[in-house]
């Protein structure tokens, strides 16, 4: 059995969700995961994923995963399942905005940012707090908040990278308890990568992203 299978199989009899990342990854590829039963494929640009939506079968849940720009939203708005990457009240705004235009309603993750890098994007915990306390997110009819997501630092030391993992579990816990207790709509955790989903799962990760892993 081929890494991919093993990972997907051990993914489900685990009840977590595998992403795909299928960036900078070609057409062939992706459509030989797609023929073992793959459906969820992650991008990370817009432009990359707006032409693979366009090229490949229509029952493919497309998430955007990297970071994105408010001018960019109204490319993917027709057809992206999931933005992982909502990190300010502003874009989701925007994203709320666009998919209203297609009648839709997009499922977001809030991006909280727990590695020690600035490379990373994310809100901070103050930030988020914000964004569901205003006003506005009550006439939000397009989007829906349905957990987090997290990167981790980019490090071989594996104590650090579980605390940051532990700290996103507890932040999406602390919001659970605080503004989604009777949401059950509102249960990711999208967090854990190629080089540790392992421990992310051991952390509570309900939902992973792996490329390089899969499809090397």
């Amino acid at each position: 059995m081929s890494i991919f299978l093993n990972i997907k199989t051990q993914l489900a009899n685990q009840k977590v969700t595998l992403v795909a990342v299928s960036k900078t990854r070609p057409n062939e590829a992706i459509l030989e995961k797609y023929e073992q039963e793959q459906r969820i494929f992650g991008e990370n640009r817009v432009q990359e994923l707006v032409q693979k939506y366009e090229t490949l079968p229509k029952d493919i849940e497309w998430h955007l995963i990297g970071h994105l720009q408010k001018n960019k939203v109204k490319f993917i708005a027709p057809f992206v399942k999931m933005i992982h990457s909502v990190e300010s009240t502003k874009l989701l705004t925007e994203i709320n905005k666009q998919a209203k235009k297609h009648n839709r309603v997009i499922d977001c993750l809030l991006q909280i940012k727990i590695a020690q890098e600035d490379s990373k994007f994310g809100m901070d915990e103050a930030a988020v707090l914000e964004l569901l306390n205003s006003e506005q997110l009550s006439g939000y009819q397009n989007v829906r908040i349905v957990g987090v997501m997290g990167m981790a630092t980019f490090t071989v030391d594996k104590n650090q990278v579980r605390t940051e993992f532990k700290r996103l579990k507890t932040v999406f816990d602390r919001l659970k308890s605080t503004f989604f207790v009777e949401k059950t709509y509102f249960k990711e955790i999208s967090m854990g990568m190629s080089g540790d989903y392992s421990i992310a799962i051991e952390e509570g990760s309900t939902m992973v992203r792996i490329g390089s892993l899969i499809f090397n």
